[in-house]
This record gives structure tokens, sequence and C-alpha cells, in this order.
């Protein structure tokens, strides 16, 4: 696929560096392009620095990897709000949350997500990749461990569709949780997960196992 990135940071760093493995070809668009260059520098593989106008145009699936303070001026700098990303799955990583704590930034009922969605008419919204540090997606696929669920939402099936293909191509599973609708409620989540982090405790030990009523149950036959 042809995948933009419009940011800089660790995580944009990672997907970058998993999907140009994977043989996809990445551009990665920032504020500074001097910033941009020595990260296409270093990442290699084909992985071009442009402009960000540029990093949207034609491409399969755009990542918008910057802080929740930085959206609006970067979804700016790639004319967005003119319809550049019309028709294109935007990925929406980003966690508003209080640093250290995990209260929500955003207006009570709203979600980054659908804010987003607004900022750039005509784009495909996708929630994913909020919840795992950026490390994670470093690894690739493949290894002992099963692979880590990506929640997602987003109210197109062929963004979603697309979407999917790039978690799996960085080593994870994708699980469409619902419309875009339910993003806040997936923003929540990643609150949760960062407030007990900070709070010294494991995120994982909060959360019961509950089997998915898809997996098949033994049954007393099953052992004999």
């Amino acid at each position: 696929m042809r995948i933009g990135i419009l940011g800089t940071g660790t995580l944009a760093t990672a997907l970058a560096e998993g999907w140009a493995r994977a043989g996809h070809e990445v551009a990665v668009g920032g504020r500074s392009q001097a910033k941009t260059r020595n990260l296409a520098d270093r990442l290699g593989r084909g992985v071009r620095a442009v402009e960000p106008r540029e990093a949207v145009r034609d491409r399969d699936a755009v990542l918008l990897a910057v802080s929740s303070d930085a959206v609006e001026d970067m979804l700016g700098l790639a004319d967005a709000p003119d319809g550049s990303l019309e028709g294109t799955p935007l990925i929406d990583p980003t966690n508003s949350v209080e640093h250290g704590v995990g209260v929500l930034l955003t207006e009570r009922g709203e979600s980054t997500a659908e804010r987003i969605a607004g900022l750039a008419p005509g784009a495909h919204v996708v929630k994913a990749f909020h919840l795992f540090a950026a490390q994670q997606w470093v690894r690739g696929p493949g290894g002992d461990e099963p692979p880590v669920t990506v929640a997602m939402c987003g109210d197109d099936p062929a963004a979603l569709g697309v979407v999917g293909e790039l978690v799996r191509a960085v080593g994870g599973a994708p699980a469409v949780l619902g419309s875009l609708d339910r993003a806040r409620q997936l923003e929540e989540v990643a609150g949760f997960v960062i407030g007990l982090a900070f709070a010294g405790v494991d995120p994982r030990s909060a959360v019961p196992h509950v089997p998915s009523p898809n997996t098949p149950s033994r049954s007393p036959s099953a052992s004999v």
C-alpha cells in the first residue's frame, strides 16, 4: 500500500519502520522538514520525506501521529479542511489525556476521533493504535507470543479493512468495536490504562479474562 504518515514522533517512527519492513511504500510529512528528512534517512527502506500535503496525496491510508494539541495544525498543513483526505482512511491513534493521570481532556461526550473527522471532511476516520507503546510495533509479526489485539472503530467498512491489514502487517490482530461513535469509549480505555500504569498497577491485572462467545467450548466427551 501507499501510506502517508503525518508526524515524526515515536509512534510515527515505529509504524513507518514496521510498514516499510512489510513492503509498503511510506511517505512521512512533519512540521519540521529537517526532522522529517532525518527520520527518513534513519529508517531507509525507501521511506520518503515529503511536505504534509504530499504525504496525504493519492494514499491508500494516512496515519495522523501527532499529539492531540497539534492535530488541527497538522491537518491544516495537509490541506485536510479543503478536502485533501476525502475518501482516504485516516488512522487516529491520539490520546487526549492528562499526562500521568489519564483523565480525558475532551469535553464530556466528545471524542478526539470525531473532532478529527470534522477537521478532515470526507476522510474515513478509524480509531486505532492508541493503546500500545510505540515499541510494540517495531518487533513485527512472529515470535512465540500471540499477537496483541488492536481495538478499533470507524464508519466505513472498506477503511476498516485497510487498517486491519496494516495492523496485521506490524504483528497485531484487528478487532472492530463498532462505528466511530464508539471512539469515546476506546479513548476512555486509554485513560484507564494510563492512569493505572502511572499508579504503579499493571492494567492487565484489572481486566478479567472473559472467554469469547465465539471460542468453541469443550464438551464433556472431548476430554475422554
